[in-house]
């Protein structure tokens, strides 16, 4: 339902009320969902009408929505069934209890029993915990509170507490103005006019009303509304438009628009097609999406039927004889065509993502950044001209908890996300990502490897299909379209949403904003080939068109913003590129040599205001946009996909496109091939710039040395050039002191470049001791909660201790941080969460535990049997699998909770269903017991770690073992007996992390091979525990010296190390009290927290001069860019990596 129709409802709410319908209104206020009226509920309540309050509740939310609702509706009913025995009423309490709680076993079995225990008491109040039960009233007015506590916690009632602040008699002010209105329009207005119906519209004196004067001649007028609609209300919002005449092309496309089923625009604002300049914000069109969540042929289907075209246009078998013949890869090919010089057709990069890229973006200023999305939600930065990937973060909801409930059951459901679509802010300090599922993130872009958080929003139910920025009245904003078949706009600084258009009627695919003659408008496509044409206001689309192919289409304009062209793919894979006549609304021209059918849907671009580009066929089609014939092709060296995805940076010097086996290919032509090869240079090179200049020579002489030395120093022929290029070389657009540090620290000798970062003083770094708990023993295991506002740490002794940050002046967020003690946290009986022990020393037990995705419930064993807890009460939900074998290691499912995989002390692995109380699977590869469970979703396997220094692969779908490697450990190294061997996933989900106690790696899962290797200096103490950062670009490892060491996943290369001096007491025994497990925070990269052989936990951040641990160590042969190498590194390899050792 569009916002529009949401306030009408809260009209009529209004009229409702103040007519007196009372009960109409609460009737309407349960069935729209829009208001919860707390006075109401709260009357019920009072007076004891359950079933009305059930029935109120249940337009809001049902039992099994969330933990809240579950507990409302518990509360509700556990008073029914007290009151009913408070009566003596057993046979009603007896219905009650089988009815309406025993829902609630299910979750709470034990509770379960001990309610249906109250029907054998004489009095309840005999029961401990409900012996304080007075008498009815006063039962209820307590349960209230709890209620009102729950309502205003459950994220199902956000927003629909408060009832918007409306004049009175709102509804009845609206017509009138609306009548007022209709007067006007009347040729022969009567002074005192006798308005008798609101049932058609009225008029003075002629039988069948006077027409208003034509809206394309009346300039006063706004768009006439829709049938079915509502009347315009004028132009709302920030972006009030300022009122003029529509052009004359715009009057063209209503004119001939045959099918159009809204009105003709009228004065006001309209869709202005004539030339105008064209701001930088739109003058590079986008790349279109993809979404994998539409059904449309993927880019290797290999069978398309063929169809009729639409509109008339001539079908390909009747062109030319020139045109270029079908062929296929490994076939001969037809006439060779000559690509003209300026065209990017050389390959210069070819990169390799890690994934699948489904969207990319070269940065609007620093032309050589290349922004990628992929097919599993990852987005990755790279400077291409030093072929060095950034950044690198995979898709992570920042706070599930302000998500809509269907965004979040969908995750739960299938966790799988794809990205459709990657863009910059027409200024390059902010990228957009749009996602398969609901979710928009922003993110700002501070230069280099600096990026962050910006905005998240739940756009749309179902994918968003495209994202776009625009900035109408000088504003910057973001446009979103997505399966829910509306476009939706947001400010880009607030997330606050500005407008709905409403119109579509099938998933809306993409959106093309630009401007003309100082008129902002947005075109948009549906599936269902219509393209549509919005005002930056509430009354509804300007157009209506139906694009060739009627299916998957795209828009772009031309650089100068004065050509509009389109691609477009029928579901029987005809594909369309054309141009429009903006004039008259139709086709202009239609471009050749397109294979029938394409094998996918088609991606195209535009290159500044010559070329179109798109890619089918296995190549790169190219054509002039002054002719309709193919003009070449370009194969990028073979090695594409049939569809692949293509895109220009702004000036057109290089070409990104996508390849096979998740490689990026980036074409470059002259002065790409330049702009490149001196970025390159200057990035590596200038430690033999160093050799002919002297070493003090100033950032901006080196930076000029090293164009000027370079092989390929063609930029100082350009004039200013040059500057420009030097000036982003860094991945920022600041000015070029900000190159200094890189420069300085490139110089010629590289032990004087970098130094490992030593963390010795507590000044050096933010920690804190979290508070103290006598009953805590050593920590065996911890974890920050999801939400990343508590930690959770079970502790040798099987009790759990879960601290609590709070919002606060000091805390806005309310997340953990190391500048805010918590609160260790316990419920208000008083209970601890204490595992299962049996008769041996739980001390000598092994611990394990695992959180579920929302933070409600953690399983956890130690040594017993495993307990399922409720994370708000602590309590003991279920308990089973008695030892022997006990558990010593547990995972979740990633697609499916009720799934758990446990490992034992005795080496099996068991897949339990937790829903059904049974053992789905047992695996058996490991000889000792299992230390380590990692899912990926991605590859759908299961990798499990023992006790015998084993990994093994299993198939997550049948459970079958595919690979299994035994850990090499190095020789005059032997590890323990009984030594841990843990895994974790890198985000990628293809790598994860091994970590022994004599050394780091990383493996890469399917072909179960190390890539990456660190082996600790002897005679260092062995290294205890170790994690990636959330977002997978660091690993943090604990030793059982006390030092804690910084990584860069990449390379595993050392960066920082934290002495035992800078987080513990002086009269603290090193060998006594050492970090024995660590943990990651969820959301920042930067924080970590350690478990203690004392019980203790600390908390750590970098001092916020730094924002971050250390400084990266200089890339091995010339690149730290991704994680997949092809050659492993050990870290202490070579004499010239001393400082890497510890």
């Amino acid at each position: 339902m569009s916002s529009l129709s949401r306030e009408l409802v809260f009209l009529i709410l209004q009229f409702l009320d103040e007519e007196k319908f009372k009960e109409t209104v609460h009737k309407l206020e349960q069935e729209s969902g829009f208001y919860f009226n707390t006075k109401y509920f709260e009357d019920e309540v009072h007076n004891g009408n359950w079933d009305e309050v059930e029935k109120y509740l249940s337009g809001f939310t049902k039992v099994d929505d969330n933990r809240y609702s579950m507990k409302i509706f518990f509360e509700i009913r556990k008073q029914k069934y007290l009151e009913a025995l408070d009566k003596h009423d057993r046979s009603k309490a007896v219905d009650i209890l089988v009815k309406d709680l025993k829902v609630f076993a299910t979750f709470n079995e034990e509770l379960f029993k001990e309610i249906t225990q109250l029907l054998t008491l004489e009095n309840f109040r005999e029961n401990e915990q409900l012996s304080k039960y007075g008498d009815t009233k006063s039962a209820r007015a307590i349960m209230l509170v709890e209620l009102k506590k729950l309502i205003e916690a459950n994220p199902l009632f956000r927003d629909k507490l408060q009832f918007p602040n409306l004049k009175n008699s709102r509804l009845r002010t609206l017509i009138n103005q609306s009548l007022n209105w209709q007067h006007q329009l009347c040729k022969n207005p009567r002074p005192n006019p006798d308005i008798k119906t609101l049932f058609v519209d009225h008029s003075c004196g002629q039988p069948n009303g006077a027409r208003a004067p034509s809206p394309a001649n009346n300039p006063l007028l706004g768009a006439l509304p829709k049938a079915g609609g509502f009347p315009p209300l004028g132009a709302h919002g920030p972006f009030q438009p300022t009122p003029a005449a529509v052009p004359a092309p715009l009057a063209g496309w209503m004119s001939n628009a045959s099918t159009v089923t809204h009105p003709a625009v009228s004065g006001g604002p309209g869709i202005g097609l004539g030339a105008s300049s064209i701001p930088a914000a739109l003058k590079h069109p986008r790349t279109p999406p993809s979404n994998p969540s539409v059904d449309y042929p993927s880019g290797d289907s290999d069978h398309v039927a063929k169809r009729t075209r639409p509109m008339g246009l001539s079908d390909e078998v009747n062109l030319p004889v020139n045109v270029m013949p079908v062929s296929f890869p490994g076939h001969g090919h037809g006439p060779a065509f000559n690509a003209p010089d300026d065209l990017p057709k050389t390959v210069a990069r070819s990169l390799n993502q890690g994934s699948s890229p489904m969207s990319m973006d070269f940065h609007p200023a620093q032309q050589t950044l290349l922004l990628v999305g992929t097919n599993v939600g990852d987005i990755g930065l790279w400077e291409v001209g030093s072929r060095e990937r950034l950044v690198l973060r995979n898709f992570k909801v920042w706070d599930l908890s302000a998500c809509s409930m269907p965004l979040q059951a969908a995750l739960v459901k299938d966790p799988a996300v794809s990205v459709n679509r990657v863009i910059w802010s027409p200024d390059g300090n902010l990228f957009g990502v749009a996602y398969s599922r609901h979710i928009v993130q922003i993110y700002s872009y501070h230069g280099g490897e600096d990026v962050r958080q910006h905005l998240e929003i739940d756009a749309h139910v179902g994918g968003v299909n495209d994202l776009a920025f625009s900035t109408p009245n000088k504003q910057l904003c973001v446009i979103t379209c997505g399966d829910d078949k509306t476009i939706k706009v947001w400010d880009a600084g607030t997330g606050a949403k500005q407008y709905t258009f409403e119109g579509h009627e099938a998933p809306v695919y993409s959106v093309c904003p630009h401007y003309k003659e100082n008129i902002q408008f947005i075109f948009s496509t549906a599936l269902d080939g219509k393209i549509k044409a919005w005002l930056y206001d509430n009354l509804g689309s300007r157009v209506d068109y139906e694009a060739p192919g009627r299916w998957c289409t795209t828009m772009a304009y031309s650089a100068d913003g004065t050509r509009l062209f389109s691609c477009g793919t029928s579901k029987n894979g005809e594909s369309h590129i054309v141009e429009w006549n903006e004039s008259e609304g139709a086709v202009k021209k239609q471009y050749l040599g397109f294979r029938k059918p394409s094998l996918g849907v088609v991606q195209f671009d535009t290159m500044k205001n010559r070329y179109l580009a798109a890619g089918d066929e296995f190549v790169i089609k190219v054509w002039d946009m002054d002719n309709a014939q193919l003009l070449t092709r370009v194969e990028a060296d073979g090695g594409l996909p049939a569809s692949p995805r293509i895109r220009f940076n702004k000036d057109g010097t290089l070409l990104a496109v996508s390849a096979n086996d998740n490689v990026i290919k980036v074409l470059a032509n002259t002065d790409g091939t330049r702009l490149l090869r001196t970025f390159e240079n200057l990035s590596y090179d200038t430690s033999r710039t160093s050799e002919v200049t002297k070493p003090a020579i100033n950032p901006i002489s080196a930076a000029a040395a090293a164009a000027a030395t370079s092989s390929t120093a063609g930029l100082t022929d350009r004039g200013g050039a040059s500057v420009v290029s030097i000036s982003g070389m860094n991945g920022d657009a600041r000015s070029l002191g900000d190159v200094k540090p890189r420069i300085t620290e490139e110089s010629n000798d590289k032990s004087k470049i970098w130094k490992l970062t030593e963390i010795n003083e507590p000044a050096q770094c933010r920690s804190l001791r979290l508070p103290e708990n006598l009953r805590a023993t050593k920590i065996s295991r911890l974890i920050y909660t999801n939400s990343g506002s508590a930690i959770l740490a079970l502790a040798s002794n099987a009790i759990h201790l879960l601290w609590k940050w709070q919002r606060s002046d000091r805390n806005s967020t309310g997340k953990a941080t190391a500048g805010v003690s918590p609160h260790l946290w316990q419920p208000s009986s008083g209970i601890l969460m204490t595992n299962d022990v049996t008769d041996t020393n739980p001390e000598e037990s092994v611990s394990c535990f695992a959180l579920s995705k929302n933070d409600s419930y953690v399983m956890s064993a130690s040594g017993g049997k495993i307990s399922l807890f409720n994370m708000m009460t602590f309590k003991t939900m279920t308990t089973f699998m008695p030892p022997p074998p006990a558990a010593t290691f547990l995972a979740f499912h990633p697609q499916d909770n009720n799934i758990i995989a446990i490992g034992m002390d005795d080496s099996t692995i068991q897949i339990y269903n937790v829903r059904v109380d049974e053992v789905k699977s047992k695996l058996k590869g490991h000889s000792k017991r299992i230390t380590g469970l990692a899912f990926s979703h991605v590859l759908n396997v299961l990798v499990s770690s023992g006790a015998d220094a084993q990994i093994c692969v299993w198939s997550s779908d049948g459970w079958e073992k595919q690979k299994t490697r035994l850990l090499q450990v190095p020789a005059g190294r032997p590890a323990t007996a009984q030594s841990d061997t843990r895994v974790q996933f890198h985000q990628d989900q293809i790598h994860f992390l091994v970590v022994h106690e004599t050394q780091l790696a990383i493996y890469e899962a399917t072909k179960l091979e190390s890539v990456k290797q660190w082996l600790p200096r002897e005679p260092s103490a062995p290294i205890s525990h170790a994690t990636f950062s959330c977002d997978s670009q660091l690993i943090y490892a604990s030793f059982l010296d006390a030092t804690v060491c910084v990584f860069t996943a990449a390379n595993l290369r050392l960066r920082c190390r934290i002495n035992p001096s800078a987080y513990l007491p002086a009269n603290v025994s090193v060998p006594n009290v050492h970090p024995l497990v660590i943990a990651a925070h969820p959301q920042e990269p930067n924080q970590f927290a350690i478990g203690l052989s004392d019980g203790g936990v600390h908390v750590f951040e970098p001092v916020e001069s730094e924002g971050k641990w250390g400084v990266p160590p200089p890339a091995e042969n010339g690149s730290a860019s991704s994680v997949p190498a092809n050659t492993p590194s050990v870290g202490v390899a070579s004499g010239s990596e001393q400082a890497q050792q510890r």
